[in-house]
């Protein structure tokens, strides 16, 4: 490895043919180019559709819809109404439930004032552990807490965009009042939304107001919208999913084959799902850049068969002089290694320089988009990639250096 004249030797065999060298290395740089590129547009992919999951990724809503076959002697067509004592026989029979939170929305067409301003937002309804369900900043005050919800406290948290158009920039909100129709509540809390896409903007234009105080001041009884679940650590969401549904049918009086009368959303489900996409997407990339890489290394294999065909007589004279067999391997061996590390890492390089150029230009031009942002190259894919860089210049090297090291002296010094 340290043999000062093997590595010129090395060095004068492939400036030889230098046209045939930079061909050859172009095939294993530019498989190493297209992994790394390849795995960081996948990157950019799955970072552009993840930063769309702005809600806990093993979450569960349910909500109600209408029957749609008779029970029990009631009719098809029947609306479900979930109500306040849901929760409870929730909580008491489905003991994977980590977290519950039952919501209400405010609808209707209706204006939030405060003073001379008046502009339309959406209010909920929630419980302080929405916040582990969909997670916001809280950028002054606090959310709401169990206290808001057992003493129906007349209290709101207000988006970043409500600030702004209700408040005068220098203004600080808290403790101020706002009107919901007309009914007057007590800001005691401001966010903003931990995303960068357009479900941002909808997300910083609304008002959380406690549950309970909601159903009181605006006449929902004890209706309740629907609920967000988060299952126990290493419960799938599946299972809370069927089971609270099941429990629902039996308390609401629901066939249990229909379908129709509960409508769910499993975000884990969805999640795994996505990542299965992009799994299947990082094992293209590989597979293509794999192949490539492959064609490269077939190409350094030839090209060093020849160069033990033309070296032929040379190696018969070192063999003669007493040569052992290894110095012939080691030295075809660690030529192939030379030609395929350089070139495969001058790819890997000119790989994350270009994926890095890429991002650089999203952030200066604000081209982040819902489908792509933030390309990156992680860690294990370039050592992953070193290490193939180094099995290919073995594999390159083992049918010539096999060859040349069972050089026949005789026959080799005859050699024309």
């Amino acid at each position: 490895m340290f043999d000062l004249d093997k590595w010129q030797e090395i060095y004068y065999s492939l400036k030889k043919h230098k046209l045939r060298t930079a061909l050859t290395a172009f095939g294993v740089f530019w498989g190493i180019f297209m992994l790394v590129v390849l795995m960081g547009a996948g990157n950019g992919l799955r970072n552009g559709v993840m930063q769309d999951f702005d809600i806990a990724k093993n979450a569960v809503f349910v909500w109600s819809q209408q029957t749609s076959l008779p029970y029990q002697g009631l009719q098809p067509g029947r609306s479900i109404n979930f109500k306040n004592s849901d929760i409870e026989a929730i909580t008491n029979n489905v003991k994977e439930i980590d977290i519950i939170a039952p919501r209400n929305f405010l609808a209707g067409d209706f204006m939030v004032v405060r003073g001379d301003r008046s502009v339309s937002f959406q209010v909920y309804g929630d419980y302080p552990d929405y916040v582990h369900v969909k997670p916001m900043i809280i950028t002054s005050g606090r959310f709401i807490n169990d206290r808001d919800i057992e003493d129906r406290r007349k209290i709101a948290v207000i988006g970043s965009q409500v600030q702004s158009r209700l408040y005068q920039p220098e203004e600080d909100p808290i403790g101020t009042y706002i009107k919901i129709k007309g009914v007057p509540f007590k800001v005691v809390g401001t966010f903003d939304s931990p995303l960068r896409s357009d479900d941002a903007i909808d997300d910083v234009q609304t008002i959380y107001l406690p549950n309970t105080t909601l159903q009181l001041a605006f006449n929902q009884g004890e209706n309740v919208g629907w609920f967000s679940f988060i299952p126990k650590p290493g419960i799938p969401a599946a299972v809370i999913e069927e089971k609270v549904k099941n429990l629902l049918a039996q308390r609401h009086k629901i066939h249990p084959d229909d379908r129709s009368a509960l409508g769910s959303f499993n975000v884990e489900k969805e999640y795994q799902e996505v990542q299965g996409l992009f799994s299947g997407i990082r094992a293209v990339s590989w597979l293509v850049s794999v192949m490539t890489i492959i064609a490269g290394v077939v190409g350094v294999g030839n090209i060093m068969l020849i160069i033990v065909k033309e070296r032929t007589k040379e190696f018969g004279v070192r063999k003669s002089v007493g040569a052992p067999p290894w110095s012939i391997v080691s030295m075809i061996m660690l030529e192939s290694l030379v030609l395929t590390g350089i070139s495969g890492y001058l790819g890997l390089l000119s790989g994350v320089g270009f994926v890095e150029l890429i991002n650089y230009a999203l952030v200066q031009f604000e081209a982040q988009s819902d489908f792509f942002a933030n390309p990156e190259i992680d860690f294990k894919v370039s050592i992953t990639a070193l290490l193939v860089l180094v099995c290919a210049g073995t594999l390159a090297g083992i049918v010539p250096a096999r060859k040349a090291a069972q050089t026949n002296p005789v026959v080799a010094l005859r050699d024309e």
